[in-house]
């Protein structure tokens, strides 16, 4: 039997997998006081907005996949804001930006998570709105003990906290200094923010929809829409280095609400694979299988092989080229994208050496269209990352700066969800005193360059890298799983799933296995650079094969033995009901619970 960290856990009652003791733990609570996957998956979130402010927040967004247990079909639901009506390319344009900032108000999109959690508490939850909040009402009124990495993101930015953010260092520099690592923490202001909200649906009647829609219309109508409305308005210095406003109003937040979707499927080796759309980052990864298969070799599915990890390396980076010159929120040829022929002939592009260009496709004949940025930093090694973009960056030594978050959970029932939680980072954006939390970022992934696919329009969604992920067997949901990561989203979600559906590893043990990803494709974060041929690696890896990758032309950088990869998993077997779960150690804060 192969050592795993952590036992791959085994029940019938629930399951819960997420980037935070706390966050799983409130989840099994809510499982235990007879909610559904769905009711405890929100609990999840909101105390994440909580306990992880650094790795998402109620200004960020969530898209979520799931399956209900009267009905197994996959469905999106869509909790990423678009672009405010004032976010156009000549806005920024004429405030002299080639890119739009990293990190400050001007970098917001509509806020779309607490929305979104509420819809889905709305059409598919069972529990009141007051009993699912009230684990991160506690945690932000009481407190918690802070994660250190929490604490260093806040000293990496003490400066800009103190110089041009005082309304984030009055919240994140009591006593003039950093929280240290298990430092109980409080956020006074969002929890009063939730019990507003709590109050607005107690005040609608005691029918629970009333309740959830009243706190609906309390957040993007009411009290929270008029602060952010009015904290917009104020110029704060950004990662352009110099001050700028932002540009969500009211009217946004009050034009915008969460949305249900059809997801993007493939039918891969006996599973279909769910992903949400083209307007995110989803479908890399049903592109890369797509390709992977249509190499008809086995030795290409193995991820701690030299054919699998270069096999899987050039199939990732031809799906990121793709990424990039086709997918966002417009037309996007997808069935092409996703079709057998065009796999095939993806995957005739595979050689036996490293790629280091940028190879999109012609899907149905279509030609493709890249953003000219990439052209001028194609061949240059990114810069050392700004600390305030919340970029989710993996550094030589394999620690991430920046990153979001990941809930898997799934019930007795059948009821299963995965929800990739971001943006809001506390880093990114000063804290809007009243509300007690930041506007996102997201913007940043859109381009200033007309007539590209993720070219910035108002009213559009950003192509983003949240990723979460839905795997199905004869039409039955059987695994929910996700990773932080950004652009490493997807690629260790390949990793994962190689290793479980085609090499039979249990859950923790594809969990545990060496990780790799690579970085040669086109950044979707600020300043959006490439790196060209590299791989980075996990040094458990075997030394021959890191020295067969670096004979085929990869410039492998050699990572941490425990520092690639931030999964979170659940399964269900619908012959027999046992539901199974695992969850990541590196980093010693993601955690797996269940009975």
């Amino acid at each position: 039997m192969t050592f795993t960290t952590r036992p791959t856990l085994r029940g019938t009652f629930g399951m819960v997998s997420s980037t935070h003791w706390l966050a799983s733990q409130s989840a099994m609570g809510v499982l235990e006081r007879g909610g559904n996957a769905f009711d405890a998956a929100v609990a999840a979130g909101f105390v994440l907005h909580v306990v992880e402010p650094h790795l998402n927040g109620p200004g960020g967004e969530v898209p979520a996949i799931l399956a209900t247990a009267g009905d197994p079909t996959p469905r999106v639901l869509c909790g990423q804001g678009p672009a405010p009506a004032g976010a156009t390319v000549a806005h920024f344009r004429a405030l002299g930006l080639d890119l739009v900032p990293g990190a400050g108000p001007l970098a917001a999109v509509v806020p779309g998570a607490v929305d979104a959690w509420l819809l889905l508490l709305r059409d598919h939850g069972t529990r009141p709105l007051e009993e699912v909040l009230e684990p991160a009402i506690g945690y932000a009124a009481a407190g918690h003990p802070l994660v250190g990495a929490a604490g260093q993101t806040v000293a990496r930015v003490r400066s800009l906290f103190t110089e041009h953010w005082p309304t984030s260092a009055r919240l994140w520099l009591r006593d003039g200094r950093p929280p240290t690592p298990g430092e109980m923490v409080t956020n006074p202001a969002y929890a009063e923010t939730l019990r507003r909200l709590v109050a607005a649906g107690r005040n609608a009647g005691a029918d629970r929809v009333a309740q959830i829609e009243a706190a609906r219309r309390a957040w993007r109508e009411g009290f929270v829409a008029e602060a952010i409305d009015r904290f917009s308005r104020r110029p704060f210095r950004d990662s352009s280095g110099r001050p700028h406003a932002g540009l969500v109003t009211g009217d946004d937040l009050a034009g915008w609400s969460a949305t249900w979707e059809e997801p993007v499927t493939l039918d891969w080796r006996g599973h279909t694979v769910a992903k949400t759309g083209f307007w995110g980052q989803g479908p890399v990864l049903l592109q890369a299988l797509a390709t992977l298969d249509a190499l008809d070799d086995p030795r290409a599915l193995d991820p701690s092989t030299v054919d699998g990890v270069h096999a899987q390396a050039e199939a990732l980076k031809l799906a990121f080229a793709d990424r990039e010159a086709w997918y966002g929120d417009t037309d996007v040829p997808g069935a092409a994208l996703l079709s057998s022929a065009y796999a095939a002939e993806r995957a005739a592009l595979i050689g036996e050496r490293a790629a280091t260009g940028l190879r999109p496709g012609h899907p149905a004949g279509a030609s493709p269209r890249l953003p000219a940025h990439l052209g001028a930093h194609a061949a240059r090694r990114p810069a050392p990352p700004d600390p305030s973009t919340g970029e989710p960056t993996v550094r030589a030594d394999g620690v991430t700066r920046g990153d979001t978050c990941h809930v898997d959970v799934v019930d007795r029932w059948g009821n299963i969800i995965s929800a990739t939680p971001s943006g809001g980072w506390l880093q990114s954006s000063p804290v809007i005193p009243e509300l007690g939390f930041p506007l996102g970022s997201r913007l940043q992934m859109c381009w200033l360059e007309e007539g590209l696919a993720s070219s910035l329009r108002p009213g559009r969604r950003p192509r983003t890298t949240l990723s979460p992920t839905l795997v199905l067997r004869a039409g039955e949901p059987v695994l929910a799983c996700g990773t932080p990561g950004g652009d490493q989203q997807d690629q260790w979600q390949l990793l994962f799933l190689l290793r479980h559906l085609v090499g039979g590893q249990e859950l923790q043990e594809a969990i545990d296995a060496p990780a790799w990803h690579t970085t040669s494709l086109p950044a979707s974060f600020y300043p959006r650079e490439v790196e060209p041929g590299v791989l980075v690696v996990e040094d458990r890896l075997d030394p021959d094969v890191l020295a067969a990758l670096r004979a085929k032309g990869h410039t492998v950088r050699r990572a941490d033995p425990w520092s690639l990869g931030r999964l979170c998993a659940v399964t269900r077997d619908p012959r027999t009901g046992v539901l199974s779960a695992a969850a990541n150690p590196r980093g010693a804060q993601n955690y797996a619970t269940g009975r």
